[in-house]
């Protein structure tokens, strides 16, 4: 069993275990709780009811918070001629295309989101067994893969966040600092709720939602009432 510090611990016994919050009190309380000297990430691990073998039963893509996530993302733009430097004027942080590709395959990986054009995609596909176990791998179904990279680099710069079920049912996501106000942590919250809701496959039957445990970075879990959710 994992042991936790006295720190933690103190936060701990502060968390009623035996009920279930509403989203405005968990945030409260987990702002409260965050005591550490570092501005910490408040996430989010929601349970759904579906089964992630199933390809028609997925759930994944991307939404831009209201008021970002707090964290400044490096983003690398594969593409060429025009759209080069269409990425450039946009703010990307590095940007081309055989160089880049040369870059990671020995090794390199300092970026935090890859962006790559459409017509490209065939030499970037050569990445897929580097980037895709780090999550790096451009994807449509989260607009990564697109002519338009102004947007795509906008709104990553803006706090574009990318959401996926893993293989045990639950979604893991970040949604903002304990530094952010109580009023936009709950902007953010409810806008990744209602996202993952209108993402609900018409394979999964029952209450979507099982449960929802919020944690920031050094912090205990507070579970909360997925019945009561915005």
């Amino acid at each position: 069993m994992k042991k936790h510090g006295k720190r933690y611990n103190d936060a701990a016994k502060k968390i009623d275990k035996s009920i279930l919050y509403e989203s405005e009190q968990a945030i409260e309380l987990v702002k409260d709780l965050a005591k550490t000297k570092f501005d910490e990430t408040i996430d989010l691990a929601i349970r759904l009811a579906v089964d992630p073998r199933h390809a028609d039963q997925q759930v994944r893509g991307a939404v831009v918070l209201p008021n970002g996530t707090g964290k400044t993302r490096t983003v690398l733009v594969f593409a060429k001629g025009e759209k080069e430097k269409e990425a450039v004027a946009a703010g990307a942080d590095f940007v081309g295309v055989e160089e880049m590709v040369a870059k990671i395959q020995g090794g390199w990986f300092g970026f935090d989101v890859a962006v790559a054009t459409p017509d490209v995609m065939g030499m970037v596909g050569r990445l897929g067994k580097l980037l895709g176990p780090k999550g790096l791998m451009p994807n449509p179904k989260v607009g990564t893969v697109t002519f338009d990279v102004t947007k795509a680099v906008n709104d990553i710069k803006a706090g574009k966040v990318e959401y996926r079920v893993d293989k045990t049912g639950i979604v893991h996501v970040p949604f903002g600092k304990t530094s952010f106000s109580q009023e936009k942590l709950v902007q953010n919250f409810n806008t990744i709720v209602e996202t993952i809701m209108k993402a609900k496959p018409a394979g999964a039957k029952g209450q979507y939602i099982k449960s929802i445990v919020m944690s920031s970075t050094m912090g205990p879990a507070v579970k909360l009432n997925p019945l009561k959710l915005g």
